[in-house]
Formats: structure tokens, C-alpha cells, sequence
């Protein structure tokens, strides 16, 4: 492989942003689904996909039809690369966490890396789900370049892994809904390229 596209999913909703979102399999919004036929045009220009990735949950699929763009361009879905599962906080918003649910919010902030909601997964956990999937689309030698149809968390430890970065870091790479981050291989090597992009 050549080239990777992390590619985060379109806005969902209104207030979706402030709350724990998790592996709720909640659409994209109308203005979702613009902000990634947008970027699928400005792909086209650039850096045209061999193959595109995504999770089960409905909005990363959606994004992935959008980039295909009706072509031949083959569309993979694994359920390792969906968002995080966040329990019993899924769905609420970090207020109501906070007010709720104090002390485990505190625990949180203190070990981002390793925390777990109830019922839920860690971003340490995320990373063991996810990197495994990625490690094999790395190895694909068939395809030049890829694109994940992915989520915030899934492309954060993604990034994290890449960069050398500890989890407990990985709110300091921003993720806008409809972004794109860059990997490509030098002397093959991974160098990221570009992150929280808005152009190949």
C-alpha cells in the first residue's frame, strides 16, 4: 500500500458533538452527508481509491457509498474498525456524566487511556480491536491506496499508533466530522502526512 485515508464520518445531528456518541449506530444528518459528498469530489481530483473500508454502524457505511460515488470501487466492511462502545454512557452528554456519575467521571479524566464505562470498552481496548484490522490492511499489497470510512476514536489510536503517541494523548489530534488524514509510505515507512484535513 501507497497511500491510507483516515476519513472521519459527516455530522450526525444537532448536540451530537457534546455527547458520548459511542457505537450508537445513529445516521448521518442531511448536512453529514454534504460535508462528505464535498470531500468524495475533492478526492476524485486527487487520490482516487482502490479499495474503502468501514465499520457496520449505518454512518460509516453511508460514508463509504458516498466516496464509492456509485463506481466499481470496492466497499469492505469490518466490524473491528466500529467507534468505540462507551456502556451506559452512551447517548448522554458529558454534563450529564459529570452530574450523574462524578466520581467515575473524575476517574476518567485521570486515565483516559484505560478508563471503562460501564458496559463499555477503553481506548486501550479500542486500540487492541482496531489495530490488529489495521496492521492487515497494511500488509494488502494488492490495492495502492485505501480508504477508512471510519470515526473519531478509531482513526485517533490509528494515529496514535502511528506517531508514537501514548493513548492518553490521542484528544490532542483533532477530528472533524468529514476530515481527512493522510498516511503515506516513504522508504516504507508510514509518515502522516496530514491530519484533521480538508483535502487529499
Amino acid at each position: 500500500m501507497r497511500t491510507a485515508l483516515l476519513i472521519r464520518h459527516g455530522a450526525v445531528g444537532d448536540g451530537a458533538e457534546e455527547r458520548f456518541l459511542g457505537a450508537a449506530d445513529l445516521p448521518m444528518s442531511p448536512a453529514g452527508e454534504a460535508q462528505v459528498r464535498e470531500l468524495a469530489a475533492r478526492l476524485r481530483l486527487r487520490a482516487i481509491p482502490d479499495a474503502i473500508y468501514c465499520s457496520d454502524l449505518s454512518r460509516s457505511l453511508r460514508t463509504a457509498e458516498l466516496l464509492a460515488d456509485e463506481s466499481a470501487i470496492p466497499i469492505r466492511v469490518r466490524p473491528a474498525l466500529r467507534e468505540i462502545e462507551m456502556g451506559d454512557w452512551q447517548g448522554l452528554s458529558r454534563r450529564e456524566i459529570a452530574e450523574r456519575r462524578p466520581e467515575d467521571y473524575a476517574a476518567r479524566g485521570r486515565d483516559i487511556a484505560n478508563f471503562r464505562p460501564p458496559g463499555g470498552e477503553s481506548f486501550a481496548d479500542l486500540a487492541a480491536r482496531v489495530l490488529p484490522c489495521w496492521r492487515e490492511l497494511v500488509e494488502d499489497r494488492e490495492t495502492q491506496v485505501v480508504a477508512i470510512a471510519g470515526h473519531a476514536g478509531v482513526n485517533r489510536v490509528i494515529l496514535c499508533h502511528l506517531l508514537g503517541a501514548p493513548l492518553a494523548n490521542l484528544f490532542r489530534i483533532a477530528q472533524r466530522p468529514a476530515c481527512v488524514n493522510v498516511v503515506e509510505w516513504q522508504k516504507n515507512e508510514p509518515v502522516v502526512t496530514l491530519i484533521d484535513g480538508e483535502r487529499p
